[in-house]
């Protein structure tokens, strides 16, 4: 019988992790900052960490979970990280005497074309030409202080702030203008960064001339308000990205391309496994290569040289041991591990009652849908440059939270925050991977030890074991219909994956949605880090209710759009089915069909988001082939229509990823998955045709865009294989192994 692909995939990897009860390092796995409290060793226990304590929660439900941070007794009295955005408007500007104007943004661009979106917003509040705007993103000595950018929350709350800003010192500027010019301010009018007297249009003032490239120092009691969507000249209208260049001509800079006098390239010893601990080194091996230093502090071991190859050489001649406390869990048994550990229970929502629901349903349905870890696997790696010079420290990093890392080293060196900067060159990739910023502190303890700059740069088999994957998760839901197909009972649990999407969406009188999640009873559930992944969770929360939607349509006989249109009341949401349909051209049908057509509905970041999709199957391999896509938002007012699309479409060739064969396999704290080799994302030749339509929202609050359509990927593809075949995928990713079973089972 021919082995099963992801029997492959494990069996060749666990050749590259030593198992038992001791093993020696190769090098080629990674570390957390430090792994034990200083060190590279990790008690399984402990391994849910990166830097500073707690939880940090993004959206709804989605964590990325802390270990607490033993800070040393000198950071008595340290600066404590800030919370909230400056409400000096100057933060966000700079006039020069030549008219140019700085913007700043402590957002950074990772591929997502907030460098392109955010200048456009800009240009437009303060009435000047487009060119005339210099964006200087990522930087804490220079930028406003701001969270972090996940959560495609850049335009929609970032944006406001920054509007807001722009227009007190647009009014500011005007108000200096009216006393040079000695004209009431009601006679003037900014036109291209220079204020005119509309009744004398020869006189003007540019802001250059008034701000000299100084701080303006007045400030306004009432705030003006912001321009308003009637009198745009640059948003709303497709801008091509203004990165394009630099990074189809390989220009681009990133962390990995700095260099600096006298940098030297790092590798840190790091564990075999999340649950390994170091028992004894020999470092000496290492410590006689020509070139080569040895640092240590604690478990905390790097080998650093000139010469990048000779580091990785370096590395693995160090002979360490570990001992193993593994978790009892694998990617086999992952799902019975979910829903038979000890949880925190607790009901999020509720309408009516579900017994209530029960007996008004002439239809019930129970299903349960299984979700795997996936990697963020983002081209560029975790990398980190740092340097001393006296008492103050640099950090260059590709991270998304600059102010998170700089905050994690105020900390760790008990240095005033002042002295610390951090500064994000583009990121190539994040995906909510680089939320994290565990390779700066890393690299900066190495500067440190080391007295030189230094350059981390995370090998693959590190970026995959110290990635922070999408939570594994299981949901079950019961639901109920009447004769009619109303769906008059909902009841929805989801176990550890988070609740980003987990809404009942369509009308139910009768409804609950419950969350199970790790308790101190419980202890540690998840084997390996998790965190926030492109619309965190929503995509499997999507996945397990819009398949459920189509189960009840498909029982009441009645065509999947009907039914969704027959249970829903957000007309939001049913504008979005119906321009989708419109434009894919579809006829209605029963499922299953045999046309391969699938459709699916949801809501993230603030944005309604319809999609169908036509796949075709092939019954004697399992292969799916995704051929055409259809995606349909609502996203309020759209900044940069050619940047929504362009997010819009790497959404939906993203998410094919997730939804058909990203898988994760592990046992215990050993991730076997590794590399590109037996990780695989999505290929040109998946590619379908694609189609996006954005709705018509100018006067609407701009909302998020940058992750609303992968949300549909996987229950599209899911709902279209049914109707192509009659096969019921419960399980992503949907590799073909899972559809000739799902086929058997007809």
């Amino acid at each position: 019988m021919k082995e099963k692909a992801e029997e492959k995939v494990r069996k060749e990897a666990a050749e590259k992790v030593q198992d038992g009860t001791t093993g020696k390092a190769d090098g080629s796995i990674s570390s957390g900052a430090g792994g034990n409290d200083r060190g590279g060793g990790m008690k399984r226990r402990n391994f849910v960490r990166l830097l500073g304590g707690g939880i940090a929660v993004l959206g709804s439900g989605i964590f990325i979970y802390f270990r607490p941070w033993k800070a040393p007794d000198l950071l008595k009295g340290a600066p404590q990280p800030r919370r909230s955005l400056t409400k000096d408007y100057n933060a966000f500007l700079h006039i020069q005497p030549d008219g140019m104007i700085n913007c700043y943004t402590g957002k950074i661009e990772m591929g997502q074309g907030v460098i392109t979106s955010l200048p456009l917003m800009m240009a437009d509040e303060l009435n000047v030409p487009l060119d005339r705007i210099k964006i200087v993103m990522g930087d804490t000595e220079l930028c406003p202080y701001d969270a972090g950018t996940w959560g495609s929350l850049t335009t929609q709350q970032f944006g406001p702030a920054m509007r807001a800003a722009l227009a007190e010192a647009r009014a500011v500027l005007v108000e200096m203008a009216s006393e040079k010019l000695n004209v009431p301010v009601n006679r003037l009018e900014v036109r291209d960064g220079i204020v005119v007297d509309t009744a004398n249009p020869a006189t003007g003032i540019s802001y250059g001339d008034l701000a000299r490239g100084k701080k303006l120092e007045k400030y306004l009691d009432v705030k003006p308000p912001v321009e308003d969507h009637t009198e745009f000249t640059w948003v709303t209208k497709p801008a091509m990205r203004a990165d394009s260049y630099e990074k189809v001509t390989g220009r681009a800079i990133y962390t990995g391309d700095i260099k600096l006098p006298g940098m030297v390239f790092a590798r840190i010893l790091r564990p075999p496994s999340h649950g390994a601990s170091l028992k004894s080194v020999d470092v000496s091996a290492a410590e006689k290569m020509p070139g080569v230093q040895v640092v240590r502090d604690g478990d905390f071991i790097a080998v650093l040289s000139e010469d990048r190859d000779r580091a990785d050489e370096a590395i693995v001649r160090i002979d360490a041991e570990y001992s193993f406390d593994e978790l009892q869990v694998n990617d086999r048994t992952l799902f019975d591990w979910l829903v038979n550990a000890d949880s925190d229970i607790k009901v999020l929502r509720s309408t009516g009652n579900i017994e209530q629901g029960r007996k008004l349903s002439d239809n019930i349905f129970e299903s349960e849908f299984h979700d795997g870890y996936c990697a963020h696997a983002s081209i560029e790696t975790h990398t980190a440059l740092a340097r001393f010079e006296g008492d103050k420290l640099t950090v260059w990093a590709a991270t998304q939270t600059p102010f998170g890392l700089q905050d994690a080293l105020v900390q760790e060196f008990g240095m005033p925050l002042e002295k610390v900067r951090v500064i994000v060159p583009f990121v190539g990739g994040g995906f909510g991977g680089k939320i994290a910023f565990q390779q700066g502190v890393e690299v900066a303890r190495i500067a440190k030890l080391s007295g030189k700059p230094v350059m981390l740069e995370w090998t693959r088999e590190e970026e995959f074991f110290y990635d922070t994957f999408h939570p594994a998760s299981v949901i079950r839901i019961k639901s109920g219909t009447d004769k009619s197909g109303l769906i008059k009972m909902w009841d929805y649990h989801v176990y550890y994956g988070g609740t980003r999407g987990s809404e009942t969406t369509y009308d139910v009188p009768h409804s609950r949605t419950t969350s199970y999640s790790e308790s101190k009873k419980s202890g540690q559930i998840h084997p390996v880090l998790t965190g926030a992944w492109r619309a965190p969770n929503n995509n499997t929360n999507t996945f397990a209710r819009e398949s459920q939607i189509d189960i009840m349509a498909s029982k009441a006989g009645i065509d999947p759009l009907e039914f969704r249109l027959k249970n829903l009341k957000d007309e939001n949401m049913i504008a979005c089915l119906k321009t989708a349909a419109d434009k894919f051209g579809y006829k209605p049908a029963k499922a299953p069909s045999g046309r391969g057509i699938g459709i699916a509905c949801g809501f993230d970041a603030g944005t309604w988001v319809a999609a169908i999709a036509q796949v075709s199957v092939d019954r004697s391999t399992g292969r799916i082939k995704v051929e055409r896509v259809v995606a349909a938002q609502d996203m309020g007012l759209c900044v940069n229509p050619q940047g929504a699309v362009l997010q819009m479409e790497g959404c939906v060739n993203m998410g094919l990823g997730y939804a058909l064969r990203e898988e994760v396999f592990f046992e215990g704290g050993k991730v076997f998955t590794n590399g590109f080799d037996n990780y695989e994302i999505p290929k040109f030749s998946w590619i379908p045709e694609i189609e996006c339509v954005i709705l018509d929202r100018r006067d609407k609050a701009p909302k998020g865009g940058g992750e609303p359509v992968i949300i549909a990927i996987g229950a599209i593809i899911g709902n279209a294989v049914f109707d192509a075949t009659g096969a019921r995928l419960y399980r992503m990713p949907m590799s073909p192994e899972r559809v000739l079973e799902a086929i058997k089972k007809i």
